[in-house]
């Protein structure tokens, strides 16, 4: 057992919200009793969160239809009626709903009464169109408060809802939006990052060309100049104005009514076009934010994301929670990397959401916010997108705030949630996940589906059915791609995709993506534990490792960006297998080290193990729409280091 970096004081464990819920459902013990009880008695505990939580609707007779240990079968709510737009706009008075803010002075704050309006003008624009459940609703914008009401008018009528930022190209956004093909496109002609204006005009007019079955195009001008806009379009100030502010009118839907549309990584193929039902992601969400984050009416709720990654659902929700959202558009590190903290005391941020690699390269520029930063308000700082690494707990606390609850989370798009995460009664330990969320019964198997021992490692699965599981994929008749994607490997349970391990504290340890383990000598090793002990060497900027097959065996490649004035020679290279052999074993150690100018990456910043290691085998890589960066692939091909 290792000694926690932070435990919550009675007060904190006894004001918390899922504290309150326990007792309210009169469950002895703690949060592993609650948690117990959540998966051996669903029906019970999703009952409980809908009623205890305040979901406005109808939850009809029963909370589960069929066996939820049935993950293909069971129904949550098959008799329930709700409307999401309904729950997320909880208030109509005059506080924050939204505070925007971007790069430089850039600053807006919307009003729940004005959000409530616009919302209501869009619903009738909409309606104008003949817009009708089940229709698509797109959005290709920055993350604005625009977005926010377009989807809250979409949901209102029981449209479905697709976004994406506008840093995709036009393959990027025609590849996604193309198969679900939207009525009606919200777009930008223009953003700002990184102190740039960026055009995009062309590209707009490509995708409404592209795009057959729009009936209209609406442009919410961006931050500056830009070209003439596709024939059938008009601004939103067009579209809007034979519309005057009315009482929002709410279609009351099926629980399972289609909500969202997300979108798999494509770096590796077509995108998969997710289906997300409402009233799951809805109560999903409630359970994440309130229960397992604390969020609170009225609180400030910030994640560092755009309108094309998950974590932009999710932060959306926590508007039924009552709390204000943050939104921030732009870099995170303009004009440097201080940028987001300023964020949190200009705002009051409560909680507070990045990714690991944002905290890590906040500790590998040096700062200190402990030392330059009031950061009072904040209760809850969330990391996602990767492992955060021991060093990157211990640098939260030891240079950003001592007492805080650090919520490592970590579920997929495949959910718009999370399997496992954090919660504000228990300890946190350097390097872990503090264990399964609510209602999700998680489990660790090895390659047969049996359980493995903490400290083992293998593959995540979720052992029971839970609400937020899609309803399919977009165009996949028969679910073909939905079952064979998380159902094939272990039949009836659900397979994440992540390799990972329990610990002897009851948290778990996720180690990479399933795909892209490394198998040298055939023994299953993950890259996180790699990627700890190189990014820590102070003559390297970031790294990222792959598998290469080599005479009938698998080698392990890493290949690095070093940090400014360092190349790598035989000595460095020496010293990083050094570090890896000492801190995590001799088969983590390297076979080949190269050095590259860069490394590609997701637009949600995640590295591309995948990508890598079909340009080093030879193999086509066929979206490279899905990368912010595709032209880092180049440095990969045909290199002399990989063929000795």
């Amino acid at each position: 057992m290792t000694k926690p970096l932070w435990t919550p004081d009675t007060d904190r464990r006894s004001a918390s919200q899922v504290e309150a819920f326990r007792m309210s459902v009169g469950v002895a013990g703690g949060y592993d009793d609650l948690h117990r009880w959540s998966i051996d008695q669903p029906g019970e505990f999703w009952a409980a969160a809908w009623e205890h939580l305040g979901v406005v609707g109808d939850p009809g007779s029963r909370a589960v239809g069929g066996d939820a240990t049935n993950l293909s079968g069971a129904r949550f709510f098959p008799d329930g009626r709700l409307n999401v737009a309904e729950n997320l706009l909880s208030r109509t008075d005059d506080a924050p709903a939204l505070l925007a803010r971007g790069e430089d002075s850039i600053r807006r704050d919307v009003s729940w009464q004005e959000l409530h309006d616009l919302v209501s003008r869009l619903q009738q624009a909409l309606l104008e169109l003949g817009v009708e459940p089940g229709d698509r609703v797109v959005a290709w914008l920055p993350n604005v408060p625009e977005v926010y009401a377009v989807m809250l008018a979409a949901a209102s009528i029981g449209a479905v809802f697709s976004s994406t930022s506008p840093d995709f190209g036009t393959d990027g956004v025609l590849d996604r939006f193309g198969q679900i093909r939207p009525v009606v496109l919200f777009a930008t002609d223009g953003y700002h990052y990184a102190g740039r204006h960026h055009d995009v005009t062309d590209r707009l007019i490509q995708v409404a060309d592209g795009l057959t079955d729009l009936r209209r195009v609406v442009v919410i001008p961006g931050p500056g100049p830009s070209g003439p806009l596709p024939a059938n379009a008009v601004t939103l100030e067009e579209f809007l104005s034979p519309h005057d502010p009315e009482t929002v009118q709410f279609t009351k839907l099926p629980f399972d009514h289609p909500l969202y549309v997300l979108y798999s990584s494509g770096t590796t193929g077509r995108p998969k076009c997710i289906v997300h039902r409402a009233g799951g992601i809805l109560l999903k969400h409630l359970v994440e934010h309130r229960l397992q984050c604390d969020v609170r009416f009225g609180d400030r709720v910030f994640y560092f994301t755009t309108a094309g990654w998950m974590m932009w659902n999710w932060l959306a929700s926590g508007l039924a929670a009552g709390a204000t959202l943050v939104l921030y558009d732009g870099s995170p590190f303009h004009p440097d990397g201080n940028r987001l903290f300023d964020l949190v005391d200009d705002c009051g941020i409560t909680l507070f959401g990045v990714s690991a690699k944002f905290i890590d390269s906040v500790a590998r520029a040096g700062l200190r916010p402990v030392n330059t930063h009031d950061l009072g308000t904040i209760r809850t700082i969330c990391s996602t997108g990767s492992p955060l690494s021991h060093e990157g707990f211990a640098h939260v606390y030891a240079d950003w705030k001592a007492d805080v609850h650090l919520a490592s989370i970590s579920g997929g798009t495949d959910l718009c949630g999370c399997l496992v995460g954090g919660q504000p009664t228990g300890p946190v330990h350097a390097g872990q996940i503090q264990g399964p969320v609510l209602g999700m019964d998680m489990d660790v198997v090895d390659g047969s589906g049996l359980p493995v021992r903490p400290g083992v490692r293998g593959e995540l699965v979720c052992r029971s059915a839970f609400p937020s599981q899609p309803l399919g994929f977009w165009d996949d008749p028969n679910d073909r791609r939905y079952h064979a994607t998380y159902f094939d490997l272990f039949p009836g349970v659900w397979h994440q995709g992540d390799f990972a391990e329990r610990t002897p504290e009851g948290g778990f340890i996720i180690h990479g993506r399933s795909d892209a383990t490394l198998n040298p000598g055939g023994v299953r090793i993950g890259t996180a534990e790699i990627y700890r002990r190189v990014e820590q060497h102070p003559d390297v900027e970031e790294a990222l490792v792959i598998g290469q097959e080599w005479d009938g065996d698998t080698r392990v490649v890493l290949f690095v960006v070093t940090t400014e004035g360092v190349s790598l020679d035989d000595e460095l290279r020496d010293r990083i297998r050094a570090d890896v052999r000492t801190g995590a074993s001799p088969r983590h150690v390297p076979a080949v080290i190269v050095e590259v100018p860069e490394l590609p990456r997701t637009r949600s910043g995640k590295l591309v193990e995948l990508a890598v290691r079909a340009v080093v085998e030879g193999r086509e890589v066929t979206n490279l729409e899905a990368l912010a960066n595709p032209s880092a692939l180049d440095y990969f091909r045909n290199l002399s280091d990989l063929s000795r």
